[in-house]
This record gives C-alpha cells, structure tokens and sequence, in this order.
C-alpha cells in the first residue's frame, strides 16, 4: 500500500493545526499546506510529461503539460486529493457554523 497519501495529509494537518492555533485561522494553514502538495504534484507532473513526451527537453514542453491527463496517476491525484480532504474535514469540524 502507497502510505504516500496518508503522510501528506498528516503533514498537512499539522500545518493546518500549527496555524490555527497561533493565529486562530483555520483555514489559512490549510490553505497553504494543501498548496504546497498540488504544486509539488503538478511539477512532478510536467517531470513526467517532458520524460515521456518532451525527449528529455524542458524546452519541448508546452504551457500545459503539467496539466496533461496522460500524466497524472491515480496516486499522484491522490497525493494533493487526499490532505485536500482531511483539511477540508478538519476545518469543518472545527468550524461547524
């Protein structure tokens, strides 16, 4: 089992846990620690892409290739999905109103 996922969303629940209770905005830590997998993941993306279409050559790589469904994984989905979802369920659990 790819436990990848899982750890990210730890990593992003505590981040949002750290902001939250420093500054009281829920959302913000959240916010930034979901942001940072999906740039990861979209970068890891375009990798992917200019590997496997692009030669080798960055250059080769058009604007979109990181958005490029051809390159995207159900686990590299999951990696930015998953602490999307335990954020999301964290900050309404927190803040049902």
């Amino acid at each position: 089992m790819d436990w990848t996922p899982l750890i990210h969303a730890a990593i992003a629940l505590a981040a949002q846990l750290l902001v939250g209770l420093l500054t009281g905005n829920w959302w913000l830590g959240g916010a930034l620690a979901c942001c940072w997998w999906i740039a990861r993941e979209h970068t890891q993306a375009e990798y992917r892409w200019i590997e496997r279409f692009g030669q080798g050559q960055r250059a080769a790589m058009p604007q979109w290739g990181g958005f490029d469904p051809r390159v995207w994984t159900l686990g590299s989905v999951a990696d930015w999905l998953v602490p999307m979802i335990v954020c999301a369920a964290a900050f309404l659990l927190i803040n049902p109103g």
